[in-house]
């Protein structure tokens, strides 16, 4: 991790709230934390003993049966938003988006991310473009912020994610299909 660039981008997202600052507490601009959690069926009892010094292969059987969340947290309401998807790429985050427009209506939006490909190029680019045409920076409807390489810190949505994981390993025993595990997801939101 970089502390310099942790430290310059935390600066510059205090300084995007704070231009920001009137229309973030008028309810005109929507602040959302935004982040990926890729649900394996099988990671729930992910463990394995062994003899130390002896490397250990598990065979993975189930490779379709696997879930994508985009998940965005309102830093106003803090209302959490989830979306599913097959996978994580640039046609799945598109749609989270306009997801999200369309739940924010008419309001200008700031999303905040880790640097994911499909964050920066391809379809969303292409959507951002779009959406923000040629207008100013300070008038666009989408503004996205990134945050610095490798800190999962910053966001507080992997801390959700986190809690997720938690729930499922608890319940583990329950989980005897992968239909069931998507279920729980579901119902710890």
């Amino acid at each position: 991790m970089d502390v310099e660039l942790v430290k310059k981008k935390t600066e510059e997202i205090n300084n995007i709230f704070l231009q920001n600052k009137a229309g973030i507490e008028s309810g005109e601009t929507i602040v959302l934390f935004l982040d990926e959690c890729h649900l394996l069926h099988g990671d729930l009892n992910g463990y394995v003993w062994g003899q130390s010094k002896i490397r250990i292969e598990v065979p993975i059987t189930n490779e379709k049966d696997r879930q994508t969340y985009f998940g965005a947290l309102n830093y106003q309401s803090k209302e959490f938003h989830v979306q599913s998807h097959p996978s994580g790429h640039g046609k799945s985050t598109v749609k989270s988006i306009k997801y999200l427009q369309d739940k924010y209506k008419n309001r200008k939006i700031i999303l905040i991310w880790d640097g994911a490909s499909y964050h920066k190029y391809g379809e969303f680019r292409d959507c951002l473009l779009e959406v923000n045409g040629d207008k100013e920076p300070d008038e666009w409807s989408i503004t996205c912020i990134l945050f610095a390489p490798n800190t999962p810190q910053q966001n507080p949505v992997e801390d959700i994610w986190l809690q997720v994981k938690k729930f499922l390993s608890k319940y583990w025993y329950l989980c005897r299909s992968f239909k069931i595990v998507k279920f729980l997801e579901r119902f710890f939101y």
